[in-house]
């Protein structure tokens, strides 16, 4: 169990899954063993991986119906009439909420100045959209662009409101927020924007379905924290001690907003809402699993990485062996989205979504930044050296936007090769600054990446002129199409994985041995369900003559 201090810096111990401080403990801070954290995070990321699945599927269900009920047009207005939500969500939560993960004491105090700044900061934010709604509608030429800003301002409010207990069970490995909280949001997103997308609501569904799945955040993340606020104090020097932290993330994300919302506005402009509509699209589905990537390890890594920063051996060892990982899964998805991405985009939305696949393609080293940045960062941050990452504000805005205006010429698969160089180049940056942190070697670090990457470019090298040259996918039916898909996915895994094993035996066999282990484990769950059942069985049989008499 984790421990938590009261706003007086009394030492208390929280619940099991937050429900709230006991009794006073031991002054002294718990070590934890190496064993303890590594049962933790395997849990952690098992949960996680759950509640993302369930999201994911989810999300998918809830892009291909809206897609084909909407189309590019209604999905473009309501993307240009939420141009300013990026940018102003960095600021609505603030990024304090960093600061409290990664902060050891007054925890209290910490909680409350970071719940009333992110609240007011969101509110004057709500009301800064609100007005600014009339310049968002002739940016775009379009009325009801304008519309759809105002409507959507109070959002900000809300996204600031649920920060402080998403941080707070965060930091204390509460894992059931993200099998429960997070699926119920995008579950109540996706049902209200498809129900008023099937009565002709258009842009407005997906504003509704927005404001559904907000207040859902809202209501669970504060029911499931256990935690209430005001028990502490504001204080102004937290305030500068937290702000001190998250303000290298905060510049970070306003870089990498600001650049969203300006190749937003560009793309807009060039090929009006039709093609932004594509282009969110396209940015939408290179992002899915860049986004799983992240959502899991960095909801398990910050937290993670910030208790064992102080024992170098522990943080090289838990940095290379995630970095391994992540790098070893990631990069199939990415050379998958690379090779088949348009395909499967005009085969589950039909012809004229084909631009958006287009772009998806060519966005596909987003997948291999999130994999850099979800170890990387995440280890300069639990370091508490957030200060090295301005370096991607620098990116994002000095080579970001004059590398998009320079390729949006080519169209909107212009842009998404733009969008991959810049992500790539911020994810080796941030690498390169983690591995200083953390005291990696370089050889250490290639020998990590180097065999996994390898074995990606030969399957690559087979699947994708197999795909371009000779099977061409999207000229079959649907079903027909989904089927050379799945066959070329499959092909693709035994080159990986044979080319791996060729090239790194030791990788090869600790891919094996977690497959065993999770067979082997699932064969003794079904085992113990057959010896269950049959016990029941028998007791069941043992009884029935009673149940008959009576």
């Amino acid at each position: 169990m984790s421990r938590v201090q009261t706003g007086a810096g009394e030492p208390v111990k929280a619940g099991p899954e937050g429900a709230g401080p006991r009794t006073p403990v031991e002054t002294e801070p718990r070590t934890e063993t190496t064993a303890d954290l590594t049962n933790v995070l395997k849990r952690g990321a098992g949960m996680a991986a759950i509640g993302l699945v369930i999201v994911q599927i989810v999300f998918v269900a809830q892009t291909l119906v809206l897609g084909r009920l909407l189309g590019p047009h209604e999905v473009g207005i309501f993307a240009a009439g939420t141009v300013l939500t990026g940018i102003i969500g960095v600021f609505a939560q603030n990024t304090l909420s960093h600061a409290l993960i990664q902060r050891a004491h007054d925890i209290e105090d910490a909680a409350n100045t970071v719940l009333i700044v992110t609240f007011v900061t969101g509110l004057l934010l709500a009301l800064a959209v609100l007005v600014a709604s009339p310049l968002i509608g002739a940016l775009f030429h379009d009325s009801r662009v304008g519309l759809i800003a105002a409507a959507s301002s109070g959002i900000m409010a809300l996204h600031s409101c649920p920060s402080v207990p998403d941080a707070l069970m965060q930091r204390t490995f509460q894992f059931k927020r993200r099998v429960i909280i997070e699926p119920a949001v995008q579950l109540t997103l996706a049902s209200i924007s498809i129900l008023f997308a099937v009565f002709g609501y258009g842009a407005w569904a997906m504003v509704i379905g927005t404001y559904a799945s907000a207040a859902t955040w809202v209501l669970l993340s504060w029911w499931m924290a256990k935690w209430r606020p005001f028990r502490g104090r504001f204080s102004f020097r937290i305030w500068r001690e937290l702000a001190g932290f998250s303000l290298p993330l905060l510049l970070d994300g306003i870089a990498e907003r600001s650049r969203d919302m300006v190749q937003q506005v560009l793309v807009g402009r060039a090929f009006g809402t039709a093609g932004l509509g594509q282009f969110r699209y396209g940015s939408r589905i290179a992002l899915l699993p860049g986004l799983a990537v992240v959502q899991i390890c960095g909801y398990v890594l910050f937290p993670a990485f910030s208790r064992i920063s102080s024992d170098g051996t522990r943080f090289r060892q838990a940095f290379l062996r995630a970095l391994g990982w992540i790098w070893l899964a990631a990069l199939p998805v990415g050379a998958l989205l690379l090779a088949l991405g348009q395909p499967v985009v005009v085969l589950l939305l039909g012809e004229k979504w084909r631009a958006a696949g287009a772009a998806a393609s060519a966005m596909a080293g987003i997948v291999l930044c999130a994999a850099l940045t979800s170890v990387a960062a995440e280890a300069v941050k639990g370091a508490g050296r957030s200060r090295l990452l301005n370096w991607l504000s620098a990116i994002n805005v000095g080579l970001g936007l004059p590398l998009i205006v320079l390729l949006l010429p080519f169209g909107l698969v212009g842009v998404g090769v733009a969008i991959s160089v810049i992500y790539m180049v911020c994810g080796f940056v941030t690498l390169v600054q983690a591995r200083s942190v953390v005291g990696v070697s370089v050889r250490d670090t290639i020998a990590c990446m180097m065999p996994s990457t390898l074995s990606a470019l030969i399957a690559l090298g087979v699947v994708m002129p197999l795909e371009r040259f000779v099977v061409r996918s999207d000229r079959y039916p649907a079903l027909l199409g989904l089927a050379s898909i799945i066959a070329e996915c499959v092909l693709f895994s035994v080159v990986y994985i044979g080319a791996l094993r060729l090239i790194s035996p030791t990788w090869y066999g600790s891919i094996r041995d977690v497959v065993v282990r999770v067979l082997a484990r699932l064969a003794d769950r079904a085992r113990l369900d057959h010896a269950n059942a049959h016990t029941n069985t028998e007791h069941g049989s043992e009884e029935s003559p009673w149940a008959s008499r009576s």
